[in-house]
């Protein structure tokens, strides 16, 4: 089973993953937590930003997830996911796949800015950022759609309905 969290930098999406798999974590020792971030770290950190690199590293997510489901273990992977192929081949390869969506405006998200990456493209300082110069298509059919514009506390409310939803799709 694999949960896809899309959003874009500062939505919540690595807050919510963590939540949800620290929530679900006891009763399912098969269960892991990844993020996009973290994987390029894992990977050696070897690709940019660019478009190409991030479909290159779009098709290293997908196929780990493939791999880890047909393995046996649960994927919970917090993730930007720009790319609608890639989400409907995960729809296609993965049995049990469930994708939600944190949606959030880009002002809010200037201002969470916790990396100060939006701030550095708007001001021209580095290129090649989601939201600012290069384009990010929300995902064309998740199961779940959070807006998250207000706070943490409102966003793991929402936890519990993905957790009801992917109760029934986890292995043990």
């Amino acid at each position: 089973m694999v949960l896809w969290i899309i959003g874009m930098s500062g939505s919540g999406k690595t807050a919510l993953g963590k939540r949800v798999y620290e929530e679900l974590k006891p009763g399912y020792p098969n269960l892991v937590f990844l993020d996009g971030d973290i994987l390029r770290e894992i990977m050696g950190d070897d690709l940019g930003h660019t478009i190409e690199d991030r479909k290159k590293n779009a098709g290293r997510i997908t196929r780990l997830c493939k791999y880890l489901d047909s393995s046996g273990i649960n994927v919970i992977f917090a993730v930007l996911s720009l790319f609608h192929e890639s989400q409907r081949w995960m729809r296609e390869n993965i049995r049990d796949y469930y994708e939600v969506y944190i949606e959030s405006d880009l002002g809010v998200l200037v201002q969470r800015d916790s990396k100060g990456i939006y701030k550095k493209a708007i001001n021209g300082e580095i290129k090649n950022v989601v939201g600012v110069d290069i384009a990010f298509p929300p995902p064309l059919g998740p199961d779940l759609t959070i807006k998250n514009d207000r706070g943490l506390d409102d966003l793991y409310r929402e936890g519990g309905k993905i957790i009801k939803s992917i109760k029934p799709l986890l292995r043990r």
